[in-house]
């Protein structure tokens, strides 16, 4: 008889639980796989940027409700994943996001009106990807991720990475979901990045939906262990503890400036919200399941940290509330604001120097738009 087959779903067969550093009681421990010299870390700091972003999904949402924005897809839950990272980065790192990271984007410095303005269509990005480092949102599941090896490539034969000048070696640090895991497009840049031995770390947040689909259909083993496949180093960590993603994806920046490789990390969270305000989760989820992973709230288990070490004081909480609100208007206000784009502007930006058939066609198109659809036209 042949040997019966392990499952490898079995309890023997999965990795170890996620690394933490802070519990959901606000604990702080220490481990040795995950070093973190907590006198580099301003934790106050961290907690502000995670309410505030909080704070900007939370207006976002509800100017999509009202009419304001097409759509937009929600960060709850996962802040604690994205910040962590962010802090980890330096100016000169480059970032390749997917259309969720708020988080990142806030954390490198973006105006969040310009991340409103793709979601509400009056523009098609909105930053200059090199004034943040942080490259535009990419829709494509999955895409970023060959974006992102390719500027490794570029960092890699410009000798800006492995040089051992700290101040010029660099890394990219590249967003995806779990969904994404079962691109082509994902599988084409961990075997790219393994082959160069580029300098991408691959933050892959797995908040257990990609959709309605949950991660139980995308893979038969945890995330990080993918990468010994490829031929580098995989981690994961628990995705709601803001410490253990930022010493994890610390250490992975570190390691590819530094000519190490490639390295993916798996933050383990949960998006509480749906996929997005176009999507109904109630269909495809149990209500247990997300009530479960939001007594895990990321800010709740740092505000406690927070208060029961005696690290900030009641002010901070108050003018942090303030802070919030101020955001709010800002964000309502400039969103509102949001000027229409030029009806030549799709045209204008296509090409360096705009060839004579499209110039053409740009001409038609003015015409069309100043004087509107004539009888028997489709408006």
């Amino acid at each position: 008889m042949a040997n019966a087959v392990q499952d490898p779903l079995s309890e023997a067969s999965l990795a170890d639980p996620p690394i933490q550093l802070l519990d959901p009681s606000g604990k702080l421990s220490t481990d040795a796989r995950l070093p973190l010299d907590l006198a580099t870390v301003d934790l106050p700091a961290l907690y502000r940027d995670m309410a505030l972003v909080r704070r900007l999904d939370t207006e976002a949402i509800a100017l999509q409700r009202q009419g304001e924005l097409g759509l937009w897809p929600s960060l709850r839950g996962q802040e604690a994943a994205q910040v962590g990272a962010a802090y980890a980065l330096y100016d000169r790192d480059m970032v390749f996001p997917t259309y969720r990271e708020h988080g990142v984007a806030w954390c490198r410095g973006l105006d969040p009106v310009s991340l409103l303005g793709l979601f509400r269509g009056t523009t098609l990005g909105g930053w200059d990807p090199y004034a943040h480092h942080f490259n535009l949102y990419t829709l494509v599941i999955g895409a970023q991720t060959l974006h992102a090896v390719g500027y490794g490539m570029g960092l890699y034969r410009d000798g800006s990475t492995g040089s051992g000048d700290p101040d010029r070696d660099t890394a990219v640090l590249a967003f995806l979901g779990d969904g994404a895991l079962s691109e082509g497009e994902t599988n084409e840049a961990f075997i790219w990045a393994a082959a160069q031995n580029l300098p991408v770390v691959f933050f892959c947040q797995n908040n257990q939906w990609a959709i309605s689909a949950p991660y139980s259909v995308q893979s038969r083993i945890p995330a990080a262990q993918r990468a010994a496949g490829y031929g580098f180093p995989g981690i994961r960590v628990d995705g709601n503890d803001v410490l253990a993603c930022l010493a994890a994806t610390r250490q992975a920046l570190d390691q590819a400036r530094t000519g190490g490789g490639p390295t993916l990390i798996e933050a383990v969270t949960y998006r509480v919200n749906a996929h997005t305000t176009a999507d109904d989760a109630t269909r495809y989820r149990a209500a247990e399941e997300t009530e479960d992973w939001t007594a895990r709230d990321p800010l709740e288990r740092l505000r406690t940290h927070l208060e029961t070490t005696g690290a900030v004081t009641d002010e901070y909480f108050t003018d942090l509330e303030q802070r919030e609100r101020d955001l709010a208007e800002r964000l309502r206000a400039g969103c509102r604001g949001l000027a229409d784009p030029d009806a030549s502007s799709p045209f204008e930006h296509t090409y360096a120097q705009m060839p004579a058939d499209l110039r053409q066609q740009l001409r038609e198109h003015l015409e069309f738009v100043s004087t509107g659809p004539q009888d028997g036209e489709q408006k």
